[in-house]
């Protein structure tokens, strides 16, 4: 189904991501990859050694999952909140003329969670908020914005990008910073919809997944019970990663007309209330 194809995967940071999970479907669909991780790039200055070596352990980790899981796929480093770094990136892949014919948007940050405690939204501070709008949100725009210039994105290419239920109504899940920022990203997706199907036939769509503790982001935003009750709710239970993987490589597929939708794999979970 998705012979011929490369794809950029960004949000892979190990084995149990949702990412990773998308990125061996379109291998196993006859597709290629580009996986992106958080590391240390010729762009990153004045770190602090501690920072580096977060920085470097954690890229280390990004690849040996990569290379576990996808074999010889290609890793790059790629840090959304510093342009240089997505324009030498974009124009890194330019170089070596790999043509994307898509890619997954799954990059999201709030440091207003910390150990499962969500801190309120009168207490989230400006730098707070911003940070976790840039990454989680603005960063889709961003790095379309370079990887059009250098010519990398294609025309009729697929934009995914994953969100969740909490950027349309208060649950009882209530992380209140990236909900909003979530909701941002959605309607970047709608606006980016219109705006890059009219100009490169690309189409956008987002994805609203079920709770799930099976990845890092999981782990550090849930507990056990969230999980449970969620997979209550829902009139067919829980989704799978796998489930989530089959309908992004739906949403990949080639002259398909699908743009700005925002699509539930949530086994029925958003019609609860």
């Amino acid at each position: 189904m998705l012979s011929n194809t490369t794809f950029l995967i960004t949000g892979i940071a190990d084995k149990h991501s949702l990412a990773m999970y998308v990125a061996k479907e379109i291998i196993k669909q006859g597709g290629k990859v580009v996986c992106t991780g958080l590391g240390v790039s010729s762009h990153h200055e004045n770190l602090s050694e501690k920072a580096k070596a977060f920085l470097n352990k954690n890229f280390q980790d990004f690849k040996e999952a990569v290379t576990e899981e996808l074999g010889d796929s290609s890793v790059e480093i790629l840090d959304v909140t510093l342009d240089d770094n997505i324009d030498s990136f974009a124009r890194s892949l330019s170089e070596k003329n790999i043509k994307l014919n898509g890619f997954l948007h799954a990059i999201a940050m709030d440091k207003t969670i910390r150990n499962k405690e969500v801190k309120p939204l009168l207490d989230v501070t400006k730098a707070e908020f911003c940070d976790t709008m840039d990454v989680s949100a603005y960063s889709l725009i961003r790095l379309t914005h370079y990887l059009l210039k250098h010519k990398v994105l294609q025309s009729g290419a697929s934009i995914c990008s994953l969100s969740y239920i909490a950027a349309a109504k208060v649950t009882f899940h209530p992380y209140r910073n990236i909900s909003i920022a979530k909701a941002a990203l959605e309607r970047i997706t709608v606006e980016l919809a219109d705006e890059l199907g009219r100009s490169h036939d690309i189409r956008v769509n987002v994805l609203r997944f079920s709770p799930y503790m099976g990845s890092k982001a999981g782990n550090a935003t849930l507990n056990e019970e969230d999980v449970q009750t969620s997979n209550k709710m829902s009139p067919l239970g829980n989704a799978k990663p796998m489930d989530l993987a089959h309908e992004i490589i739906h949403l990949f597929r080639p002259d398909l007309s699908i743009t700005g939708e925002i699509r539930h794999v949530d086994g029925g979970y958003h019609i609860t209330g």
